[in-house]
């Protein structure tokens, strides 16, 4: 899968080819399994997935057989399928591509059309009750958007993959708004005047109840660490409120402990995970302006006598709006993921030095860790992070 075939998380935009045509093929040959199971279908720059993860884990609490489909994995690839926090086992994988490799090959489907086959078919199999899907990229020709979901929900959007979905927020939220269906409610995470009028119209043009989650106020927390989790907690709130209006047997008790135990119940890593202690080492997958952005409040939120700071990056960004937020007084380890995407290190370093961040420059993101921990001590604070590949090598 990862050699022969496009994939957006190694090659960037020319994996991508803007139409369902491939996906529907697939299904076509697989049986339609996205009809054999309930699903919710969740979009947005940062946020999609720890509030996949939330509402996986309070179904999961309510006795439900729920899948999660998520993306990209961070260690191994069988974490994007889940069904109550288990991965798709490897035998599953392995079969799957031996019954379809010819038709793969014939159809020339990329990996994420691929990916997005085995977990619909996986789900059918075994009979799911809800499968939450999180859209990969985008939402309007995404893999994911042939489902007909019990309810959407659309988190933050920010400035994010500009090459693909526009340089503007509204033609952002415009890609996003793509999964909004006829007749099918749709949750807004959070009200922002620039992009709301694009899912109002969406939502009017679709006849899709819409509702904006930043009015509901909640006391409600969940064990997924960063303060931003607190603007995905409502938007989770604002979906669980449709399916019980809709005879889903879902208990505030459920939904308060499925919210503090997403890590158990799920699996989840890379956001606001603590790596080690004394110093205190987080990572966290934030990695666009606005993710980075909560990340670094959260950063300056701890307390700690020196700051290090593990960063690298991926190609495609806004590397230099990006560095304008981080602190000038933090000691930096700069590395290159080990993927083609990856930014040069030495180029990272010299838009880096053009806004006073001062480091050095390491061959891997393992040997840039390994001098942070060095250099740090116990009063000190490590953070590892810039993109989710970093994130991937040491979690």
């Amino acid at each position: 899968m990862f050699s022969r075939l496009p994939m957006f998380q190694q090659q960037g935009r020319s994996a991508l080819n803007h139409k369902l045509d491939n996906i529907q093929k697939l299904v076509t040959e697989l049986g339609h399994p996205q009809t054999k199971f309930k699903t919710i279908h969740v979009a947005g720059t940062n946020g999609k997935g720890s509030s996949s993860h939330m509402l996986a884990s309070v179904l999961q609490e309510a006795g439900y057989k729920v899948g999660l489909y998520t993306s990209p994995h961070l260690r191994d690839f069988r974490e994007r399928i889940k069904i109550n926090g288990f991965e798709i086992p490897q035998e599953e994988v392995v079969e799957f591509i031996a019954n379809y490799r010819s038709f793969f090959e014939a159809n020339n489907l990329s990996f994420f059309e691929m990916t997005v086959g085995l977990a619909f078919d996986y789900f059918a199999k075994q009979q799911v009750d809800i499968a939450v899907i999180e859209v990969g990229l985008g939402g309007r020709f995404d893999s994911t958007n042939i489902i007909i979901p019990e309810v959407s929900l659309i988190t933050n959007i920010s400035k994010d993959h500009t090459d693909i979905l526009g340089n503007t927020l509204p033609k952002i939220a415009s890609e996003k708004a793509g999964i909004i269906k006829r007749n099918t409610p749709v949750v807004i995470s959070e009200y922002d005047e620039q992009t709301a009028d694009v899912f109002i119209q969406k939502a009017k043009e679709e006849n899709a109840p819409i509702v904006f989650a930043n009015e509901i106020k909640t006391h409600l927390t969940t064990d997924l660490k960063g303060f931003y989790q607190k603007k995905n907690i409502k938007g989770v709130i604002a979906v669980l409120d449709f399916l019980r209006n809709h005879f889903w047997d879902i208990s505030e008790e459920n939904i308060a402990i499925g919210l503090k135990s997403v890590v158990k119940n799920t699996n989840l890593k890379g956001r606001w995970q603590t790596l080690g202690e004394n110093p205190k080492i987080i990572c966290d997958t934030g990695h666009n302006e606005a993710g980075l952005s909560y990340v670094l409040d959260q950063i300056a939120k701890e307390t700690y006598k020196n700051l290090h700071i593990v960063l690298g990056f991926v190609k495609e960004k806004d590397v230099e709006t990006v560095l304008k937020m981080f602190p000038k007084t933090a000691h930096y380890y700069f590395c290159k993921p080990n993927i083609p995407r990856g930014l040069d290190v030495h180029l990272l370093k010299e838009l880096a030095n053009k806004n006073n961040l001062k480091g050095d420059t390491y061959s891997s993101v393992e040997l840039a860790l390994t001098f942070a921990k060095k250099n740090a001590t116990p009063e000190d604070f490590i953070f590892v992070g810039g993109s989710t590949f970093v994130v991937a090598e040491v979690v």
